[in-house]
């Protein structure tokens, strides 16, 4: 008996062990229709992960550009429009726009080494690619037709009136300024004009119609171009300040539609009394008390 439940055990062992076999026909049928299931899945997940935005692009799906003085460009993508970089503002070389951005209307990309001081390095700028004056219907002169563009966005209604400046009377942009200072010293106003037709400037004082320097020879005076299109700048110099020197000098501009002026005062003190003076205006000049008794309770 014990051999009869022998090979009867050894039986049920082999035909338990023939369903795992990979022969089988129904356990084929099972591996082919899961495996390619699976691997489409993975396909899948890998395409979407290498799937970059540029390629989802859908434009009716862009955002608005909205604010854009320097009119719109498109995106890193080439597919939505977005607000261009104005004049003056950094830019790409290229037309990629992966960094700064890219200029607007009007402007390209360049490098301007010309203004570049010890030490610094050369960054690509927006500039306007006209560099013409326009006259807006304003009476404001523009430099170019890139300013021009960036105030219409502003200013509703306004247009060009013709190319080149406006002509108008001179226009006094920087004034001299009041002066304190001590006898035996140097000491120059400074005087900036803009006019088309272009200024000229004449140094006056204390309302006498004498135009300075005369044949005083410890005056002078020196004018140039600038610093911008259409100005002009103007400096009246003074070598070893006396008390005679004090009063009011007046800086005026004129051309052939009208003349301006501008006025500024001039104080001329000895030693002793500019240290008083100095000790009672430390305060408006340097923004700070005098030195005070820590001695005292100040809790």
């Amino acid at each position: 008996m014990s051999w009869c439940k022998t090979i009867l055990v050894l039986i049920v062992l082999i035909l338990g062990n023939s369903e795992s076999f990979p022969n089988n026909k129904h356990d084929e049928d099972v591996v082919e229709d899961v495996e390619p299931a699976e691997f489409d899945v993975v396909e899948d997940l890998t395409n979407s992960t290498n799937e970059s935005l540029c390629d989802q692009c859908s434009p009716e799906l862009c955002p608005a550009a909205l604010g854009c003085r320097a009119g719109t460009v498109l995106d890193s993508c080439g597919c939505c429009s977005e607000c261009g970089n104005l004049e003056g503002q950094p830019c790409d070389l290229d037309t990629r726009n992966s960094f700064y951005g890219l200029c607007g209307s009007d402007l390209q990309c360049k490098i301007d080494v010309s203004d570049l001081g010890l030490g610094e390095i050369p960054e690509p700028q927006c500039i306007c690619k006209l560099q013409e004056a326009v006259c807006g219907s304003d009476g404001r002169t523009y430099m170019n037709i890139c300013q021009f563009k960036e105030a219409a966005y502003s200013s509703i209604g306004l247009s060009v009136n013709g190319s080149g400046p406006c002509r108008t009377v001179p226009l006094i942009k920087v004034p001299p300024h009041n002066l304190v200072n001590v006898t035996g010293s140097t000491v120059s106003f400074m005087c900036e004009v803009f006019a088309y037709p272009m200024a000229l400037i004449e140094w006056r004082k204390d309302g006498n119609d004498v135009t300075l320097p005369g044949d005083d020879p410890h005056i002078s005076v020196q004018s140039r171009g600038g610093p911008l299109k259409y100005e002009l700048s103007s400096w009246l110099q003074i070598e070893g300040l006396a008390p005679g020197d004090a009063g009011a000098y007046r800086c005026v501009a004129h051309n052939a539609l009208g003349s301006v002026s501008a006025s500024a005062v001039l104080g001329a003190l000895g030693p002793d009394e500019m240290s008083a003076y100095l000790s009672e205006n430390m305060t408006e000049m340097f923004g700070y008390d005098q030195p005070r008794d820590y001695d005292e309770d100040y809790y």
